[in-house]
């Protein structure tokens, strides 16, 4: 009975985290993106809300990132969907088994994780893709209660410097002890912990895949490795 509780109250707390209206600036934003919509998507109904997590309620492996983009989740309700960022994500885990696609582009697209939750440190699109460290920090409870929910959780991969800021700062308020002085944000860092080991990866962003500082390569040693390191 415990796996269908653990279900129910990851449910549960999706809608409360789509429901959220706590910060006014992310509230505005998000809701102007999905009246004022980019021309390609006009014919498109956004989401224009929060984004809760996405994934295996039983994962070993959670994927934690930045925030929704204006025209990816934030217009499809599904974290990492409908955006380039999303496109190398899910497409790398597909290459390494955890998805059973290698395409998002909508909420009813089909696509399964297996042993892995995708969410995001921050669950409304920011202006600029840049939250406030307030905005952050009002989100984070989110973040707490899901970590609590995903107890077979045993790797995080961390998807840029702010992912990591932030993990770091759930893991302080949790009671769960990260090394001092903490390491600096580096791809392919590992960070044992007692609750999980955190994985750090460059985000997929156009900034990084563009310019080759991230490649398919890359993304995928980091999901052998997050496997590796789930297995172990």
């Amino acid at each position: 009975m415990r796996i269908m509780a653990d279900h129910r109250a990851l449910d549960a707390l999706s809608d409360e985290i789509a429901a959220c209206r706590a910060c006014p600036r992310l509230v505005a934003w998000r809701e102007e993106v999905a009246t004022e919509k980019r021309a390609a998507f006009r014919d498109h109904e956004y989401w224009g809300r929060p984004v809760p997590g996405f994934g295996d309620p039983e994962a070993r492996i959670l994927v934690f990132g930045l925030a929704p983009a204006a025209h990816g989740a934030n217009r499809t309700g599904r974290v990492f969907t409908g955006d380039r960022s999303g496109d190398w994500l899910y497409a790398a885990l597909h290459r390494a088994g955890l998805a059973n696609q290698a395409e998002a582009v909508s909420i009813d697209d089909g696509l399964r994780l297996r042993d892995t939750y995708v969410a995001s440190a921050v669950r409304c699109a920011p202006p600029a893709n840049a939250p406030t460290t307030a905005e952050r920090d009002e989100c984070l409870p989110f973040a707490i209660r899901e970590l609590a929910f995903l107890d077979q959780v045993r790797v995080i991969v961390v998807l840029g410097g702010f992912a990591y800021a932030a993990l770091c700062r759930v893991f302080a308020q949790i009671g769960v002890a990260v090394p001092r002085p903490r390491p600096k944000f580096a791809h392919g860092l590992e960070v044992p912990t007692e609750r999980a080991t955190i994985l750090a990866c460059f985000h997929p962003s156009q900034q990084n895949t563009f310019t080759g500082r991230l490649t398919e390569p890359m993304l995928d040693d980091v999901f052998a490795r997050a496997i590796e390191l789930a297995d172990g």
